[in-house]
């Protein structure tokens, strides 16, 4: 009797997490398709009121797209700066845990730690990315 729970336990994990996931997804989508029709019927509306509505609907248009651009590239910094720290803490945890005895003779290389370069300089090419090749902001 108990051997059936504790087989059934992680099939109704399972279930519930890809049920979860799929709710989820569904209520973004949706809130998604709320704030375009929104913006849409905005825009109609801006357009429709006064001569300059055509020219305030572009302008609010690009303002939009700036904040977007914005958003993206401040994400971008901020996960350079986070592979940059989880590197450099990868590459010191590494060094202190090999430093006694890492060499090859015991089948640990004495270098393991030189694998935190591999977030450390994933971060810094994104914040090269962000500083020095991706469009400036108007």
């Amino acid at each position: 009797m108990h051997m059936e729970f504790f087989l059934l336990f992680p099939l109704v994990i399972i279930v519930a997490v890809f049920t979860f996931t799929a709710v989820i997804h569904f209520v973004d989508s949706q809130r998604k398709e709320r704030e375009a029709y929104y913006k849409a019927e905005t825009l109609r509306r801006i357009t429709e009121a006064s001569g300059e509505g055509a020219s305030a609907a572009v302008e609010l248009l690009r303002e939009d797209e700036r904040i977007k651009r914005t958003k993206s590239r401040e994400g971008l910094k901020i996960g350079g700066l986070i592979n940059i720290a989880v590197g450099i803490g990868l590459m010191i945890f590494l060094h202190a845990l090999f430093s006694g005895g890492g060499s090859i003779s015991n089948g640990v290389p004495g270098s393991v730690y030189l694998c935190g370069l591999i977030p450390g300089l994933t971060g810094a090419a994104m914040l090269v990315y962000v500083y020095l090749l991706a469009t400036p902001l108007k």
